[in-house]
């Protein structure tokens, strides 16, 4: 059975998350969580992506993001992926860190409240 596409469009807002691999660790230190930032940061300038929040958890993210361009996919694809990299040179590790595809919510810019619930 075929994935379900995701909804892309410009200036839309995603709730994105992702889990570790086994529910394991996504960020062993502050070094992990400062690149893992750093890498949105770049992720940010080369997607014309703009972030409203974000949360690091020890074995998952949240993130809350706008797409002026509607290019979330392809944006993801480059993060989770330099991100992995990086992560499994650094503590001499191979393969998946992240289990499965991202999970991305649109939120509804006409609920305000949602939005709100969201970056809290």
């Amino acid at each position: 059975m075929a994935r379900k596409l995701r909804l892309e469009y410009p200036g839309a807002i995603y709730h994105v998350m992702n889990r570790g691999d086994r529910r394991e660790d996504i960020f062993r230190d502050d070094k992990d969580r400062e690149l893992f930032v750093a890498t949105l940061a770049e992720a940010c300038a080369k997607a014309g992506w703009q972030v409203h929040a974000y949360c690091l958890m020890g074995n998952h993210f949240h993130l809350v993001v706008e797409t002026p361009k509607g290019n979330l996919v392809a944006g993801m694809k480059w993060f989770l992926g330099t991100y992995m990299a990086w992560f499994n040179r650094r503590h001499k590790l191979f393969g998946h860190l992240f289990s499965g595809r991202y999970k991305s919510l649109v939120v509804d810019a006409a609920s305000p409240g949602y939005l709100r619930t969201v970056c809290e």
